[in-house]
Formats: C-alpha cells, sequence, structure tokens
C-alpha cells in the first residue's frame, strides 16, 4: 500500500533532486572542458568571445506605472535582467557549438520569446488600473553584440 508524502517531502524530493541533476551536469560539462587547450598551451574556451546579448530597455520605454502595479513590474523588470544573464551564459557555456544559425535559434529565438511573455505580464499589470502601454512587444527581440 502506497503512502501519501507531505507536501513538504514532496517539495524536498523535487528540489533535491533537481540540484542533483544541475550538479551532475556541471561536473560532466566541466570534465568534458576540463582537458581543452590548444597548441600553445592556453586555454581554448578563451580564444575568442561569444559576444553579449543586447536588448531595447524596456524600463524607459514604460508610462507611469500605478502603485498598485509597482512591485509586479519590478519583479517582471528584474526578471528581464535575469533572461539577459542566463542568455549570456548560454553564449558562454555553448561557445563553438552548432551551424550558423545556432545563435539564433538557441540563444536569441527563445530569450525573445521569454520577453515577449514578460513584457506582456507588465503591460497587463499596468493595464489593471491605467491604459495599458501599446507597443511594447517591438522590445523583445534582442541582438548579438559580438
Amino acid at each position: 500500500m502506497s503512502r501519501a508524502l507531505p507536501k513538504y517531502h514532496k517539495r524536498r524530493l523535487v528540489i533535491g533532486g533537481a540540484a542533483a541533476l544541475a550538479l551532475s551536469g556541471a561536473v560532466v560539462a566541466g570534465s568534458a572542458l576540463a582537458g581543452e587547450s590548444s597548441s600553445d598551451g592556453s586555454d581554448a574556451r578563451t580564444q575568442a568571445s561569444p559576444g553579449t546579448v543586447s536588448c531595447p530597455a524596456v524600463a524607459s520605454s514604460l508610462p507611469e506605472v500605478p502603485a498598485s502595479a509597482r512591485a509586479e513590474v519590478d519583479r517582471d523588470l528584474a526578471l528581464l535582467d535575469t533572461q539577459i544573464g542566463e542568455a549570456n551564459q548560454r553564449l558562454i557555456d555553448t561557445a563553438g557549438q552548432g551551424g550558423p544559425d545556432f545563435v539564433q535559434n538557441a540563444v536569441l529565438g527563445p530569450l525573445e520569446d521569454k520577453r515577449v511573455a514578460t513584457i506582456n505580464r507588465i503591460a497587463t499589470a499596468v493595464g489593471r488600473t491605467a491604459d495599458r502601454p501599446q507597443g511594447l512587444e517591438s522590445l523583445a527581440p534582442c541582438s548579438l553584440d559580438e
């Protein structure tokens, strides 16, 4: 007979499993890259900069944010910054991989999708008590600065 686990035990199992998976992935990636070096002895991963992601600022394009929406908007603006940081890390982690469209398909495209969703949440939060800002979706696409 199976016994249902209390909610906090399930949460511990999920969090513990996710942490173990992330740690094992980091160990595998680290060990795979540990032996890479160029013929002159320098680290191969530092040979060429993968570039950085550049995205339009959203905060400066917002109208006056109502006080009732300020906390939610601030959280989503911080999330936009986090998304850019994650994309930059992905560029570093995958430098030299894939074909000519790899960065667009694996980094910039998914980042744009995340930004569209986050920007829409910002517009919705503002629109609950004021006029919904229009045209913010045009701020979702990002580019690669090399």
